[in-house]
């Protein structure tokens, strides 16, 4: 027995994701009654939860044909499961079965490695536009034609147009952020990009509209901020002051670093 029964299972989607069935998997690991495997998913969906992870992100209800006998088939229900997903299965299958053993290091091993790439792909993108957002910040020409002279003041303006009225000290206290830790350079990169988003538009605006005066520029970066927050909530995103904060910046460019020298040896 070995890790090939896993995956010729696997399954990619359009998306070029990997997935498995739920009845796939309840026959690989030897389970004869499908619906005794749907109690184990169910525990494995509490763990998922209690783990902080939005359980329609690795189990999603879905139908699929399979076979009766004779040529036949018909539409069942099943579920399409992460790698992630699976892993919690197996440990919380029956681990006196063989299968089940050689599942939890499979997919250990699997979610590990996915862990560690989808760490690098965040790192890379947090570096880069936290990079965009510190050159944004050192040329402030819109702001400044304007007429702002409190620049601190002005990114407060969009800070609260953004985190629906909390400014740079409401959320590092948010954040649970120490006051020499910077709020930009522990952001994840959804919440990055947001507020690049935001400072960008906002310094288009500007010369735009050819705003003039401190308080009219103020409010203008205040009004994009709303606005940004506004498309977040239509998309279904989650509000810039509930997403995690994240190691310091300079973490992340150690990672990368690391990367680099194994490659060159």
């Amino acid at each position: 027995m070995n890790n090939q029964i896993f995956e010729k299972i696997k399954k990619i989607n359009e998306y070029q994701s990997e997935y498995w069935s739920a009845r796939d998997l309840a026959k690989a690991l030897e389970y004869s009654d499908y619906r005794n495997f749907l109690l184990v998913i169910e525990k494995a969906k509490e763990a998922c939860q209690n783990s902080g992870q939005v359980i329609h992100n690795h189990f999603v209800e879905a139908n699929e044909m399979v076979s009766i006998g004779s040529e036949a088939k018909r539409l069942v229900g099943t579920v399409l499961l992460s790698r992630y997903a699976c892993y919690l299965i197996v440990q919380n299958s029956d681990p006196s079965k063989e299968v089940v053993a050689l599942g939890q290091t499979y997919f250990a091993i699997q979610t590990r490695r996915q862990e560690e790439a989808d760490q690098l792909v965040e790192d890379n993108k947090r570096l880069r536009l936290r990079d965009e957002i510190k050159k944004h910040n050192t040329s402030a020409e819109a702001a400044e034609n304007a007429g702002v002279e409190n620049y601190g003041k002005f990114q407060n303006y969009g800070y609260k147009g953004l985190y629906g009225g909390l400014d740079a000290d409401d959320i590092h206290k948010k954040k649970k952020l120490k006051k020499s830790q910077k709020i930009l350079d522990h952001m994840g990169s959804e919440e990055l990009a947001a507020n690049l988003f935001r400072a960008t538009q906002a310094d288009a605006k500007l010369r735009r509209d050819r705003i003039k005066g401190e308080m009219n520029a103020n409010l203008t970066h205040y009004h994009v901020g709303q606005k940004v927050r506004k498309t977040i909530e239509e998309l279904g995103g989650t509000m810039p002051e509930e997403l995690p904060s994240t190691d310091n910046i300079g973490k992340a460019k150690t990672r990368l670093k690391k990367i680099e020298r194994k490659k060159l040896i």
